[in-house]
């Protein structure tokens, strides 16, 4: 029996961090933790990090098929933060977002590692982003990992 499992470490990978401008005080936690895991756990150099920002977590599918088309990098991770609020523009910003991700990495076999927060309130962002949830950037950037050197593996 063959066991195909991706490790997190890829020193010659190329990542993009999408991130959204909206909510910054807990993105870029977020950030922090991405590029701390991508750096120390996954070896991947500081050269081949890019960090993209865009205004909110509406607009990071777009950018994440734009770098999925250039075909110059070979992981995503899209960190944003989508907070409930009083009207129904949460369950249209979340779910079109985890929609166009999903698009996005299916149509072009590429990593997405999904970090966007969808929480009911800002004490729950808060605590995802660094505290007693841990850092959801960072998990989003070592599943990435993993992921494309699966695909790597699966691919010969």
């Amino acid at each position: 029996m063959q066991i195909i499992e991706g490790q997190v470490a890829a020193p010659e990978a190329k990542v993009a961090i999408i991130v959204a401008r909206f909510n910054h005080f807990i993105n870029d936690s977020l950030v922090e933790g991405a590029v701390d895991a991508l750096k120390r756990i996954g070896q991947v150099a500081d050269e081949n990090i890019v960090i993209i920002k865009v205004p909110g977590a509406y607009e990071i599918p777009l950018t994440a098929k734009a770098v999925a088309e250039s075909k110059q990098y070979d992981a995503i991770v899209a960190l944003g933060t989508v907070i409930r609020g009083s009207t129904a523009h949460f369950d249209y910003v979340a779910g079109e977002s985890s929609s166009g991700l999903l698009s996005t990495s299916l149509d072009y076999s590429i990593p997405v590692g999904f970090g966007i927060l969808t929480t009911e309130n800002i004490e729950q962002a808060i605590e995802r982003a660094g505290t007693k949830a841990g850092n959801k950037g960072a998990e989003a950037a070592l599943t990435a990992l993993e992921m494309y050197n699966t695909l790597k593996r699966i691919k010969g």
